[in-house]
């Protein structure tokens, strides 16, 4: 089961956390696993809002392997170096190799609040 819409950033946020080192996934991976499929673009705003959340944002890429989010690390060329030194590779243009890096993220348990 999906996360629901009034925690779709939190959600957004529990995968990408999961992302593993040396593995990239898409924004549409992750909104399809959040409950929301056509909402890829949503999960590019909450990332844009998760700077300063220590989040491995850099392992998310578009549908084609593009590093569409690299100007928002400040460095445009930060993403790329970031996915380099895990040992992901690219192709002559510039996209990450897909077939061979790509994590499917899975669907997540709903987190339990907290009863007060």
């Amino acid at each position: 089961m999906g996360c629901l819409k009034s925690d779709f950033f939190d959600c957004v946020y529990r995968v990408v956390a999961k992302i593993p080192k040396g593995k990239v996934t898409t924004y549409g991976a992750i909104a399809e696993v959040c409950g929301i499929k056509s909402s890829a673009r949503t999960v590019g705003w909450a990332l844009n809002g998760a700077k300063e959340t220590g989040l491995p944002c850099h392992r998310v890429v578009n549908r084609l392997g593009a590093l569409t989010g690299k100007v928002h690390f400040g460095d445009i060329h930060l993403m790329e170096e970031l996915l380099r030194s895990e040992g992901v590779e690219f192709d002559d243009k510039g996209y990450v190799i897909m077939e061979k890096y790509f994590w499917r993220p899975k669907k997540l348990k709903k987190s339990k609040k907290k009863k007060n």
